[in-house]
């Protein structure tokens, strides 16, 4: 092939392109009859609240950084920063936690315990994506999130550990004390009374040593019952 030949192919290699794209071109947008590099240069130039050929405002609420419209301004949008998205429900409803990664309620202020990028990931019981879903959220005491009506179908089915670390989710001191009577009213066969068996609290994540009982084993730590046999058990030495 000719030296020319090769030249004309190459001219303009790179000479165009944007952040999205790179490429050897531009787009003519029919709307507008402007060039640009890309769709998305396009819609972040030009996309606006009101139409530029005829007019029309295309919604009360307008994101330019989303390019997002919505009539229904009862919903209160709100854009967060830190999230990159927009969110409904008011700002001034709502803060933005740094190390959960997300938009919580005000009412969880200083009132959860925080979990790095805990919205990030998908609801343990539907798996919709927790981040950008449009339902409610729960956060347990453990900091991890599911949505709400999943909480509490979760609750009804008397499931009270989280699907994510199994901790207790709501105070059960009242179960652990009536666990406790029954415990003390099941004697044990003779031959497992003298029996003990390593547990893992999943409550505290302290290792004890403890009798062994059908009905339970309780925390040395928390007194919890939220406790899983971590060694069969064995007649002490």
């Amino acid at each position: 092939m000719e030296r020319s030949v090769i030249e004309r192919l190459d001219f303009g290699k790179m000479g165009y392109g944007c952040k999205h794209y790179r490429r050897r071109c531009r787009i003519r947008a029919p709307c507008c009859n402007e060039l640009y590099s890309c769709r998305h240069c396009h819609n972040e130039a030009t996309v606006a609240q009101v139409c530029t050929n005829c007019g029309v405002r295309m919604g009360e609420y307008f994101c330019s950084i989303c390019k997002f419209f919505d009539d229904e301004t009862g919903k209160e949008h709100f854009h967060c920063d830190d999230c990159g998205i927009c969110r409904v429900g008011g700002r001034e409803n709502f803060f933005h936690c740094k190390k959960c990664g997300s938009c919580y309620s005000n009412g969880l202020r200083d009132n959860h315990l925080c979990v790095e990028n805990s919205m990030r990931h998908h609801c343990p019981i539907c798996y919709e994506y927790l981040f950008d879903s449009l339902k409610d959220t729960a956060v347990m005491k453990c900091g991890h999130t599911m949505h709400s009506e999943c909480y509490h179908e979760m609750i009804k089915r008397d499931q009270y550990c989280c699907p994510i670390c199994s901790k207790s989710v709501i105070d059960m001191s009242r179960t652990w004390k009536r666990i406790d009577e029954e415990i003390e009213a099941t004697v044990m066969p003779e031959d497992y009374q003298n029996r003990k068996v390593w547990i893992l609290c999943n409550d505290c994540n302290d290792t004890t040593e403890v009798y062994f009982h059908i009905i339970g084993h309780k925390c040395g730590h928390c007194n919890s019952y939220n406790t899983r046999a971590i060694a069969p058990p064995v007649l002490p030495q």
